[in-house]
């Protein structure tokens, strides 16, 4: 599944390290996110959605 959630945090200036803390997830997460290494869960897939005032669907893009 690839993401937008880079531009996202850069839409709003903001960093890895400070989205990881509003999330409660680590910096590390983030990263594996944004390079497409790591899915999250639906609930925290929820949380970056909330976060952003966005829906699911604008951040993730599901490609089989």
């Amino acid at each position: 599944m690839e993401n937008k959630l880079k531009v996202f945090r850069a839409m709003q200036d903001i960093t890895q390290e400070d989205l990881a803390r509003e999330l409660n997830v680590t910096r590390q997460t983030i990263i594996a996110i944004e390079k497409n290494k790591y899915d999250p869960s639906i609930n925290l897939a929820f949380k970056m959605a909330k976060f952003f005032n966005v829906t699911i669907e604008d951040i993730f893009v599901y490609k089989e």
